[in-house]
C-alpha cells in the first residue's frame, strides 16, 4: 500500500499539474517524495475524514459498503457458519482486486484496504491500463448489484498505523491478505525518490500489518504476496523458502539465500525478514507466497461485467513479460525481448494467483509458524514466451515479429533455473497452464481495447545502471 489518496478524487478527471503529476491529497503531500507531490482540493463529502500523517490529531477515511441480505438476516454470523473475515489490502490492484471479488464469491466478509496510490502512479507517469478502470466505488457498488455481496471499503494508507488500527478493530480479520505494496521493480529504479519510497512504503507498510495483528488480532493469519525475485538466479535448485546445508560436518535448514535485482524486490526480502522474526518472537501466522510472474486479465469473477474488469498494464514500468508481448502482437508492434531473451522465471496465470490465496486462508500456518510456497505454474524464457506468441498471433492472421532490445536490468541472460513450487499443489491447486486457448483469449482482449494503445509506453525506459539521483517527472 502506499500514502492516502482521497475518497473524493476517485471517478473524476482533473488536469495534469504543471510538474505533469495530478492532484493528490494532503497526506501525499506530507509524506511523499518532492517528486511525488501533487495539488489538493478541499474534498466536498461530509462524513469523511482524511488522515494526516504529520498533523497532531490523526484522521483517515473509513468507508464502508452497505451490508449485503445474508448480513442484513445475521446468516452469517452464527457460530457454526460464519465464514472468515478476510482484509485484503491493496485490494484495487491487479492481483488484489481478482481476489477480493474471489473471496467474497466464495462466502468469505471482505474488506479492502487500499490508499489507492496505483492510480496516481499512472498519472504520474503518463500511462495508463489497456482496460479501462472503474472508480473503485463503482465497482462494489456493481458486485453488490450483481451478487448480492457487500465488500467492505477502508480508504488509507497501511503506513499510517492510526488508520490501519481503526480498520483492524472495526473489521476483526481473521486473514489478512497483504497485496498492498509498491510491486514494479522498474518503478523501483526510476530515481533515487523512488527507490527510498518504495522501500519505505513495503517495509513500514508491513511492519505496520505485523503490529497491528500483535496488537489487535493475534490469531489472524497473515497471507503475504512475497516474490520469486527475492532467490534471484542461482546456479542451483531453488527451494521453498529454506535449503538445508551440511557445513563443517555440521547440518542446519536455514532461509533459502536470497539475491534480490532491484530496490523493489530488496524490500520483498526485507519484509520476509522482518515477518520471519516477529513470527518466531511473537507467534504470528504467517504465510509468505513467493509468487512468479502473473498473466492474464480475467477471472470468473471480472470477466461479469465491464465495470469488474481488472487493469491490464503493457508499460515497460509496470506490465509483465507475457501481457506485454500479446498486446504489442495486437499493434503491430515487435516483440520487445531484453537482450538475449534467455531470462527464465516461474509464471502463473491471475486465476490461479486467486486460487493460491484462497488454499492458503483455508489451511493457515501454525502460530509462531512463517511458511514460504513458491507460488508459480510453469517456467519460462522471454524467447519461450516470445516464441508462443508468435505462434498463437500466427494462427490469428497477425505477423508478429520479435526484437532484441538493450537490456536495461542488470541481470543473468542466460542460466540455470529450476525453482521447487510442490506446496500449493499438495493443498489441492489445479493450474490453469498457458495454453492455445489462453493465448488466444488474451489475444483477443488485446485487439479489442488496442486503440487504447499509447505506443509511445511499449519500450523500457528504466535503466539500472543509470538510474537518477534527481527526480524525474513527466514533461506538460
Amino acid at each position: 500500500m502506499a500514502h492516502l489518496l482521497s475518497s473524493s478524487h476517485m471517478g473524476r478527471t482533473f488536469p495534469p499539474t504543471t510538474d505533469g503529476f495530478r492532484p493528490g491529497s494532503p497526506a501525499l503531500m506530507a509524506l511523499l517524495p518532492k517528486s511525488l507531490h501533487m495539488h489538493t482540493r478541499r474534498a466536498p463529502h461530509k462524513g469523511l475524514i482524511f488522515r494526516r500523517s504529520n498533523a497532531p490529531t490523526r484522521r483517515c477515511t473509513t468507508v464502508y459498503a452497505p451490508p449485503s441480505q445474508e448480513a442484513r438476516s445475521g446468516s452469517l454470523r452464527t457460530s457454526s457458519s460464519k465464514p472468515k473475515r478476510v482484509m485484503v489490502i491493496g485490494g484495487d490492484g491487479y492481483c488484489g482486486w481478482a481476489t477480493a471479488l474471489h473471496l467474497s464469491k466464495k462466502g468469505y466478509e471482505v474488506a479492502i484496504v487500499d490508499s489507492l496510490i496505483r492510480r496516481l502512479f499512472d498519472h504520474q507517469l503518463g500511462l495508463s491500463s489497456l482496460t479501462p478502470i472503474a472508480s473503485i466505488h463503482d465497482r462494489l457498488r456493481r458486485w453488490m448489484s450483481l451478487t448480492g455481496k457487500s465488500i467492505q471499503l477502508h480508504i488509507g494508507d497501511v503506513c499510517d498505523f492510526e488508520f490501519l488500527a481503526e480498520a483492524f478493530r472495526s473489521f476483526e480479520p481473521e486473514a489478512v491478505v497483504h497485496f498492498g505494496e509498491q510491486r514494479s521493480a522498474p518503478y523501483s529504479m526510476i530515481d533515487r525518490s523512488r527507490a527510498v519510497f518504495t522501500q519505505q512504503n513495503n517495509v513500514v507498510g508491513t511492519l505496520n500489518v505485523l503490529f497491528a495483528i500483535k496488537e489487535f488480532a493475534e490469531e489472524c493469519h497473515l497471507v503475504k504476496l512475497g516474490t520469486m525475485g527475492e532467490y534471484g538466479t542461482p546456479n542451483i535448485d531453488i527451494e521453498e523458502g529454506y535449503i538445508t546445508i551440511t557445513h563443517n560436518g555440521r547440518t542446519d535448514t536455514l532461509p533459502y539465500p536470497k539475491q534480490a535485482s532491484s530496490f523493489y524486490h530488496l524490500s520483498k526480502v526485507h519484509d520476509s525478514n522482518n515477518i520471519a522474526f516477529t513470527c518466531k518472537a511473537w507467534g504470528i501466522r504467517a504465510t509468505d507466497l513467493n509468487q512468479g510472474v502473473v498473466y492474464g486479465v480475467r477471472t470468473e469473477e471480472t470477466a461479469m461485467h465491464d465495470e469488474l474488469s481488472n487493469r491490464l498494464d503493457y508499460d515497460g514500468v509496470f506490465g509483465t513479460a507475457l501481457n506485454r508481448f500479446c498486446v504489442q502482437a495486437a499493434v503491430g508492434h515487435p516483440l520487445t525481448v531484453y537482450g538475449k531473451g534467455g531470462q527464465t522465471r516461474g509464471y502463473l496465470d491471475i486465476r490461479d494467483t486467486v486460487q493460491c490465496v484462497e488454499l492458503a486462508i483455508a489451511n493457515p500456518a501454525k502460530p509462531g509458524e512463517f511458511r514460504v510456497f513458491n507460488q508459480f505454474t510453469e517456467q519460462f524464457s522471454v524467447n519461450d514466451l516470445a516464441s508462443l506468441v508468435k505462434k498463437a498471433g500466427a494462427k490469428m492472421g497477425l505477423d508478429v515479429q520479435a526484437i532484441s532490445v538493450p537490456n536495461p536490468r542488470v541481470e543473468a541472460e542466460e542460466h540455470y533455473y529450476n525453482a521447487k513450487h510442490t506446496k500449493l499443489i499438495e493443498l489441492g491447486l489445479q493450474p490453469h497452464l498457458l495454453s492455445d486457448s489462453l493465448l488466444d483469449s488474451l489475444l483477443n482482449f488485446a485487439i479489442r481495447f488496442r486503440d487504447r494503445v499509447d505506443t509511445a509506453q511499449i519500450m523500457p525506459s528504466v535503466s539500472w545502471k543509470k538510474i537518477g539521483v534527481k527526480p524525474q517527472t513527466v514533461a506538460a
